[in-house]
């Protein structure tokens, strides 16, 4: 790859691949027409149909989900970050070991780190189709996804066996358990204990961050939004600032590691030595370590963009422990 040719590096929204089997919840009723999409890292979905866009590691991996009207993701949980930022829709997020410790909606460019340990969900409740652009810490993201106990056995009642290596088993397909593996444990009453039921001001109050708050604190420098710095306090193994119209600027800079561009609005010109391209709401790029480029709109209008870069923090447990 010549510093011109950064095509590869580019998934634009219109191009990406969904995968309506990624996870134990594919054919659960209320959660059967998700989409899932792993557009850079490995990800955890539990299907080999998944595509992968971007394979390379990041340090952390870029996925997203797209639900039409009340369609729910499943209470699952994390070893490590988890944080959505809404592209499109109206979304709501509710947590706890039956999901009803606590909820919150969030609007367009709205943020959520969701703490690593407690079970989470999230609904499309808007009118039309919906996408949240999901960032997760670490390159194999904690190993997978650790579901609430109803969801393993709502599952098995609708044709899908989660095996014990993590993959999944679809009896509507003929599929069945191969020899030796045996089914995802469910977790026990005592290891249970571990996840706790968190209220809505420890969640929302220090997890959730309103677009138009952000934006209008990104004047004149971008606004650090998740870092040791950050409006929200937390190092998950990446940082994540937001760029506006008033803070970007055609200084060209770089940095040691590749760095994630995400536009939220508007549309965003990039610029590196021997090309350039532009982005649109929903599109990703990954620009590569060491290669000084710019962001700046191209249009007039509303601009805004997340920018996502790892760091030497451990992509464990995050502002939970």
């Amino acid at each position: 790859m010549t510093p011109a040719d950064l095509t590869d590096r580019i998934v634009r929204y219109g191009d990406l691949v969904p995968c309506r089997t990624a996870f134990i919840d594919a054919h659960t009723p209320g959660s059967d027409r998700k989409e899932n999409f792993t557009i850079i890292g490995g990800g955890v979905s539990e299907s080999p149909d998944q595509h992968v866009h971007i394979a390379e590691p990041h340090g952390f991996n870029i996925g997203a989900a797209g639900q039409p009207p009340h369609c729910r993701n499943s209470l699952h949980s994390h070893r490590t970050a988890e944080v959505f930022f809404v592209l499109s829709g109206r979304w709501r997020f509710f947590w706890g070991r039956w999901g009803d410790a606590g909820e919150v909606v969030l609007e367009e460019g709205d943020i959520i780190n969701i703490p690593t340990g407690i079970f989470r969900g999230f609904e499309n409740i808007g009118t039309d189709y919906g996408m949240i652009m999901a960032i997760l810490g670490g390159d194999d993201a904690g190993g997978g996804v650790i579901w609430a106990p109803q969801v393993i056995e709502d599952a098995q009642a609708h044709g899908l066996v989660l095996g014990e290596n993590g993959k999944l088993y679809d009896s509507k397909k003929g599929e069945s358990l191969p020899d030796g593996v045996g089914p995802m444990p469910v977790l026990t009453n005592e290891a249970l204990k571990d996840y706790p039921e968190m209220t809505p001001m420890q969640v929302v109050g220090y997890g959730v961050r309103r677009y138009l708050d952000m934006a209008a604190l990104s004047q004149d420098t971008p606004v650090k939004v998740i870092g040791e710095t950050g409006i929200i306090r937390d190092k998950p193994g990446f940082e994540v600032d937001l760029v506006t119209r008033s803070s970007a600027s055609e200084t060209m800079h770089s940095h040691d590691r590749a760095s994630v561009l995400m536009p939220v609005k508007g549309h965003w010109r990039i610029r590196w030595e021997g090309g350039e391209t532009t982005l649109a709401p929903g599109d990703t790029m990954s620009v590569p370590g060491g290669l000084d480029h710019s962001a700046v709109p191209s249009m007039t209008g509303e601009a805004t963009l997340y920018h996502i870069v790892g760091t030497d923090d451990p992509a464990g447990p995050s502002w939970l422990s």
